[in-house]
């Protein structure tokens, strides 16, 4: 079995044993200690499951195999199916990202300087808000590091082999 199959298996049966357990990804979230958005990342095999976090997990969901967990523990590859930007709420995500792409950098820019938003050290999370008037809203909180574009000085452009 490809590589991508073999990914996409053990995603359906992530997600069988998180249906199975009736609960969702916020309360899986917070019986691991995790973040709803970083819980739900295991699930879709896109973050790795840490030794310590494993055991919670398989509590937070008991039809989760060893098998499985094992699997999720191992760096995972990181990729995405390109007809998934069809499904209406992502691409809206793309879009909205897309129109306020210009601001948010030039704000990003005032702010922090020439760089960019890191996805690494990144935290997201995704909560159900009420709107003034009380209508059902979405919350949306990136927060990664910043890093700083650096000038490429000659003299700064050295390293030490590895040893």
């Amino acid at each position: 079995m490809a590589l991508l199959e073999q990914k996409e298996a053990l995603v359906q049966r992530l997600l069988a044993a998180k249906a199975k357990s009736g609960k969702t990804y916020d309360q899986i979230a917070k019986e691991v200690g995790l973040t709803n958005a970083y819980t739900a990342q295991l699930f879709f095999n896109q973050a790795q499951l840490k030794s310590d976090t494993a055991p919670k997990l398989k509590a937070a969901v008991p039809d989760l195999s060893d098998a499985d967990a094992e699997e999720m523990k191992k760096e995972p590859m990181r990729s995405f199916d390109p007809t998934i930007i069809q499904e209406p709420l992502i691409y809206r995500l793309n879009e909205a990202v897309m129109h306020y792409g210009r601001a948010i950098k030039d704000i990003v820019n005032e702010q922090q300087g020439d760089g960019i938003m890191s996805a690494i050290g990144f935290f997201m999370t995704v909560e159900k808000v009420k709107g003034k008037e009380g209508e059902p809203r979405v919350k949306i909180v990136f927060n990664g590091k910043f890093l700083p574009h650096v000038e490429q000085k000659v003299e700064d452009n050295v390293m030490e082999p590895v040893q």
